[in-house]
């Protein structure tokens, strides 16, 4: 005999869980957990086979309600949980070594969940460096800071082949010694004070996660990250990053002076004998673990349009680039940009204890992806147009798209 099916599978339409609905809700509105509210169609229940005791079996697991009540696969949810309580517990670490900066912290978290190398820039004194030790203080990791000075050669970061002796046989023969890019985390201290051919070394490192001397390649361990601070004022004997190298970056993050409460506790906690001990939160599995998490996180049709729009809406050769850009912008952002920023809304959104992102989060991150993707022209800076404000006046003319119909 056969019948109506009694459940089924219905994916919601604006993060894309599949929630468990009953026939008796068809026709009337449901709500995800992540908030979204939507109509079940009538129609969508499909036929199935009543068993003789006259219950359709399914290959639902047990223990589940008839309604919504799994809108998430329990391993999602607890893994979802599981990188909140790990920002939380990282942020309380590092709240005893770094005052304030609350959203440089969130930043070069989001940047670590996806896998992104981060950018930081400021002037001297404002805890960049203090920034990066404390985040490898309270990871389980491997961490080497390299400061970068115009005599740093490529084989200082990369490693070399050294000439040894065998002492049982007096065969001579060559070894490969690793450099500190062999670690999960390297701070890059001054990068701009490098020359090209040491930032070329680090082009690799960056982009493959695995460096190449002679004939041979050699993989870095894995996570690796590459936190890299620069000076913004102080221009004498520096080398400017490449556009490309810079696009390797997911973030530049700005790190602003503190406020004056801020700046009061930094005063006196320096000036005292206090002592922060860090304890490690997360090891390299781990962080390996929280990566894929967020690479799960779905992002709606209408959050990746957007994303999509901001790029390529920087471009002034576009024929939809508004007119600022035009007059403001030389180059626009490439087709990383738009990647940078959904993968960046996923992972800010898990860090919320969200389960799907949303162009909330897209605008979030818009400002640290793409102010280190834009070249002005000469008509912008003798205005005095920073790329931050390009950027802001950007966010304000593209319009997220609608969702689809029915949506809320």
């Amino acid at each position: 005999m056969k019948t109506q099916a009694l459940t089924e599978r219905i994916p919601c339409d604006a993060c894309g869980t599949l929630l468990k609905i009953d026939r008796s809700l068809a026709g009337k509105r449901v709500a995800c957990r992540c908030g979204h509210r939507f109509r079940i169609p009538t129609d969508h229940f499909t036929e199935t086979v009543l068993a003789s005791d006259g219950v359709s079996h399914n290959d639902e697991p047990a223990g589940h309600h008839s309604s919504i009540a799994s809108v998430a696969n329990d391993d999602d949810v607890a893994r979802v949980e599981a990188v909140r309580q790990a920002y939380s517990a990282m942020r309380q670490q590092l709240s005893q070594v770094i005052i304030g900066q609350d959203a440089v912290i969130e930043q070069a978290l989001i940047a670590m969940l996806c896998r992104g190398h981060v950018l930081l820039t400021g002037v001297p004194g404002l805890a960049k460096t203090l920034l990066v030790s404390g985040i490898a203080g309270a990871l389980d990791l491997s961490y080497k800071r390299v400061q970068f000075t115009p005599d740093l050669m490529p084989s200082d970061i990369t490693g070399t082949e050294v000439l040894q002796e065998d002492r049982a046989s007096g065969r001579k023969q060559f070894q490969f010694v690793e450099g500190p890019l062999f670690c999960n985390l390297v701070l890059a201290d001054e990068i701009n004070r490098s020359p090209p051919k040491t930032q070329a070394a680090l082009l690799e490192a960056m982009q493959e996660r695995r460096v190449t001397i002679g004939d041979t390649t050699h993989v870095l361990p894995s996570p690796f990250f590459v936190m890299a601070t620069q000076n913004p004022i102080e221009q004498e004997g520096t080398y400017p990053l490449p556009e490309a190298q810079l696009d390797r970056f997911l973030f530049n993050i700005i790190v602003e002076y503190p406020t004056p409460a801020d700046e009061f506790r930094i005063i006196k906690l320096a000036t005292s004998d206090w002592q922060p001990e860090l304890q490690p939160v997360l090891n390299a599995e781990q962080i390996l673990s929280l990566q894929q998490t967020v690479r799960r996180v779905p992002a709606a049709d209408h959050v990746i349009t957007y994303a999509r729009d901001l790029v390529q809406a920087t471009r002034p050769r576009d024929p939809q680039a508004p007119a600022f850009i035009r007059e403001w912008v030389g180059w626009g952002a490439g087709p990383r940009a738009g990647i940078s920023l959904v993968m960046a809304a996923k992972a800010r959104a898990v860090l919320h204890g969200r389960f799907h992102a949303t162009t909330t989060d897209v605008k979030n991150v818009a400002l640290a992806v793409l102010r280190h993707r834009l070249v002005t022209t000469f008509n912008a800076d003798a205005a005095g147009i920073q790329r931050d404000d390009v950027i802001r006046k950007l966010l304000e003319h593209v319009k997220p798209p609608q969702k689809q119909a029915g949506n809320e």
